[in-house]
């Protein structure tokens, strides 16, 4: 029994203009008045994506959301931390002497705000991510802190051939992921959305056969193979689509209500 729907945002919930359609915003309002949880799952902190928790109305005691890629398990409403998993300064250094040595641009994130590099070429990750504070810092100058991830964001065509030739020690220090066609996101290894997701289900005493998710991308393939319903938009990766439980249509075509109204048709109508 699906008590739990979790939900990508961009290129999945979201159209291409970044919005929540009307029939999207619809079903998941009736679903969640009918008890079913609805999580957004998103790269993102809270403040960046709240006004797209406040169309879906997902502003009750018992609402959290999966921000950080996994990272932080958040409460919409008293924003307490579930869970929360980082990195120290010291465990983003080999990520730091690479961009350095390959002269491209880093943005490191806390659970709060965004440091962009400023001794390291600019990023064009401010143009990305919105409702969030950006604070310009020298790499000397990182506070001693928790950090949820680091993001590289560059135009897509550059980032192409910098992930196809990504060093191996990279990808066994970080959980990297390409999130969207112009960011890669270096997280703490064992971070996952479905990490995220797993300790949300276990605070709700329910598993990963109550869960139904929505994907498109590298950072979605967790929650899209643990979920008992793994649902893949047709703009989906091909390696994304290839671990689906079902195929549903574009995200510029309501994919998530399509799928939603035919499978809890009997609860809809």
């Amino acid at each position: 029994m699906i008590k739990m729907i979790a939900l990508d945002l961009d290129n999945t919930l979201l159209n291409s203009d970044k919005e929540i359609s009307d029939r999207n915003e619809s079903v998941l309002r009736r679903l969640h008045d009918q008890g079913i949880h609805v999580v957004l799952c998103t790269g993102r902190p809270i403040n960046a994506i709240w006004p797209y928790i406040e169309q879906l109305g997902l502003t009750r005691p018992d609402d959290f959301t999966i921000t950080f890629n996994g990272g932080l398990v958040i409460n919409n409403v008293t924003k307490e931390h579930l869970f929360e998993l980082g990195m120290g300064k010291q465990d983003l250094q080999p990520l730091f002497d690479f961009v350095r040595r390959e002269k491209l641009p880093l943005d490191v994130l806390d659970f709060a705000r965004v440091y962009e590099l400023s001794d390291q070429p600019t990023s064009i990750y401010r143009t990305v991510l919105k409702h969030i504070e950006f604070k310009n810092t020298r790499l000397a100058d990182l506070p001693d802190t928790t950090f949820s991830k680091a993001v590289m964001a560059i135009p897509a065509e550059q980032l192409r051939p910098i992930i196809a030739n990504l060093p191996a020690t990279l990808k066994e220090h970080y959980h990297a992921v390409q999130s969207q066609p112009m960011i890669m996101e270096f997280l703490p290894q064992r971070v996952d959305k479905h990490v995220g997701l797993k300790a949300l289900l276990d605070h709700f005493g329910d598993n990963f056969n109550n869960l139904m998710a929505f994907g498109d991308a590298d950072n979605d393939l967790g929650m899209i193979k643990a979920a008992t319903q793994g649902i893949v938009m047709a703009n989906g990766l091909p390696e994304v689509k290839a671990a689906a439980t079902a195929l549903t249509d574009s995200n510029d075509e309501d994919g998530v209500a399509t799928y939603c109204e035919r499978y809890f048709a009997d609860q809809l109508n």
